[in-house]
């Protein structure tokens, strides 16, 4: 049977191509005997044939026989790699004719049409198409891709990440993802695919996942506090936002859940102060009012992460609360939590506590017995570069959090108070005028307690003296050693 001759024989049948491979090596064979694209039925899973699909298979299947038999075989296909690159891409647009398009742009160009490239022809303008859509596909999945950590005793993959992608990017989205990160081990699911990297082989699978909710990463309540605690309302812009990523890719990110709440609050407080310029702007009536009647009384928080009694909570990660035995005898108050403390939620854990840590086992003082917490219980501070630095609080906020250290002092009942630094000094004595220096050379009596004064351990660590900082260290041994003494019945 000639070559010009086979493609009469040939019946219209369905031809199975799950993937690139396939459908090349099937375009091949067609081209090669010149079937016509109308001649052909493609299929992209098995159960996508008519109920002929089996009869037509046999007819093919005896076609394909007669043809390698013939004893004048068909030239060799020969194609531009630029052209089989560009079939390659455009192979994974979703489509349901792809198989069926791509080998009539084969076809085409067999044929002597190049034009079939070109943007003016209407098939190349769809091959165009769908290559810059897989493309554009390939680099969102790049850039909106997250991956999340797993426990190490869980074993591998480390990383995990679910992405639902438009086009059939995830083996090339792989091969990225394998240089990326070198040894490690990951994970991307889909809906319709799973790929795996073991650090040294990839592994292609079906569906693993039914969604994002099969992914436990347990860090990410605390992503979320933070972004939260970043999100400045005044430089929202929403529309643009929605430009720069498109809304399909937010169910991949996980503050995605956060974000409609916090662009609802940031509306809201754009109209409040709206009316409020507007409503200073109109002139009234001056009324004169005490200052116990300027505020009403205000049901007080019933516990520590509710406490809106200053603006600080809207910058800080949490709040911290102090820590130790309920009946301790001494109680260790510092300033405010640090830049470690606001994330860890405990005090002293930073620099500054280790020092604090070293005083007290000179002072043979074991921490264990000691009540430690602060002043001021959020983290203020601001940015310098992209670090958070300690700011000092303002009196206000210092005085309005003194609600929750005096909240400490009746519960605890300590018998000597040691204050650390001169914002706790103002706090543990409420008066804003001492001056620290005034206090730090004997204990003095303060609502039945004892009140000993030093520095703060900070204070220790940043002076830039060394032989000053050898006295800010030995001055806060001695004042331990004293709170340690007068607790044993010493005299102060």
């Amino acid at each position: 049977m000639s070559g010009a001759a086979s493609a009469l024989d040939w019946p219209a049948g369905p031809v199975l191509a799950r993937d690139f491979a396939e459908w090349r090596e099937a375009a091949r064979r067609l081209i090669v005997r010149r079937v016509p694209p109308e001649s052909i039925q493609w299929m992209q899973h098995a159960g996508d044939a008519d109920l002929l699909s089996d009869v037509l298979a046999d007819a093919g299947a005896a076609n394909d026989a007669g043809a390698e038999s013939a004893p004048h075989a068909a030239p060799a296909l020969r194609v531009p790699r630029a052209l089989m690159a560009m079939l390659e891409c455009a192979a994974c647009f979703r489509a349901i004719d792809r198989w069926a398009f791509l080998y009539r742009v084969l076809w085409r160009w067999q044929r002597g049409e190049q034009e079939v490239l070109s943007m003016a022809d209407e098939d190349g303008a769809r091959l165009q198409a769908m290559a810059k859509a897989v493309r554009r596909e390939e680099h969102d999945m790049h850039a909106y891709l997250r991956f999340r950590e797993r426990p190490e005793d869980k074993g591998a993959p480390r990383f995990v990440a679910w992405f639902e992608p438009a086009q059939d990017v995830l083996p090339q989205v792989a091969q990225h993802f394998v240089r990326r990160m070198g040894r490690i081990s990951w994970m991307i699911a889909t809906p319709d695919a799973t790929v795996l990297w073991d650090g040294a082989q990839l592994h292609h699978a079906a569906a693993l996942l039914r969604g994002p909710a099969d992914i436990e990463d347990e860090g990410e309540a605390l992503w979320l506090t933070y972004y939260r605690s970043i999100f400045n309302p005044a430089r929202l812009n929403a529309d643009l936002m929605h430009s720069h990523i498109t809304t399909r890719f937010w169910r991949h990110l996980s503050e995605a859940a956060v974000v409609p709440e916090m662009v609802a609050q940031a509306a809201t407080g754009a109209r409040r102060t709206g009316q409020s310029k507007a409503v200073g702007r109109r002139s009234g009536t001056t009324i004169p009012v005490s200052a116990e009647q300027a505020q009403p009384e205000r049901e007080q928080p019933r516990n520590l992460d509710e406490c809106r009694r200053c603006e600080l909570w809207q910058n800080a990660t949490q709040a911290v609360a102090g820590q130790g035995p309920r009946h301790a005898k001494i109680m260790l108050v510092g300033e405010q939590p640090g830049d470690q403390e606001d994330l860890a939620g405990k005090p002293f854990v930073g620099p500054a506590g280790e020092l604090l840590e070293w005083a007290m086992e000179q002072a043979g003082m074991d921490r264990r017995q000691v009540y430690i917490t602060n002043a001021v219980k959020h983290f203020k501070w601001e940015l310098r570069g992209k670090r958070r630095l300690h700011k000092t609080p303002a009196q206000r906020e210092v005085l309005a959090c003194h609600y929750w250290l005096q909240e400490e002092l009746n519960q605890i009942g300590p018998g000597v108070v040691v204050a650390l630094g001169s914002t706790a000094l103002k706090s543990v004595l409420q008066d804003g005028g001492v001056n620290l220096k005034d206090y730090m050379d004997e204990p003095v009596q303060h609502e039945g307690r004892w009140v000993v004064a030093t520095y703060h351990p900070a204070y220790a660590l940043r002076v830039p003296d060394a032989q000053a900082r050898e006295d800010a260290r030995a001055a806060i041994v001695a004042a331990l050693r004293t709170a340690w003494r007068l607790t044993q019945g010493g005299a102060a």
